[in-house]
């Protein structure tokens, strides 16, 4: 799978979100969220909300996916986006 398939995949299931997704061998994955869906959540619960935009995909097609999920104030705070 290429990094530019799974962005929009996750993109979809998110409204308004920033999605970089970065590999460098197309099966071992890093993907940066940042969503407001995620305000109020622990990181399980925002985990499990992006691999559901993935399906069956996770495990198979994307052998290993790092995901950083962020609502868009920890992004501004942690330097994001200026």
């Amino acid at each position: 799978m290429e990094p530019a398939e799974i962005e929009q995949m996750i993109e979809t299931g998110f409204e308004d979100a920033l999605v970089k997704v970065m590999s460098g061998d197309n099966t071992h994955f890093e993907a940066l969220v940042v969503a407001e869906e995620f305000a109020g959540k622990r990181p399980l619960a925002r985990h499990q909300l992006v691999y559901k935009c993935l399906g069956s995909l996770v495990g198979n097609e994307i052998h290993a996916l790092s995901i950083k999920a962020l609502t868009p104030d920890e992004w501004r705070a942690a330097g994001g986006g200026s």
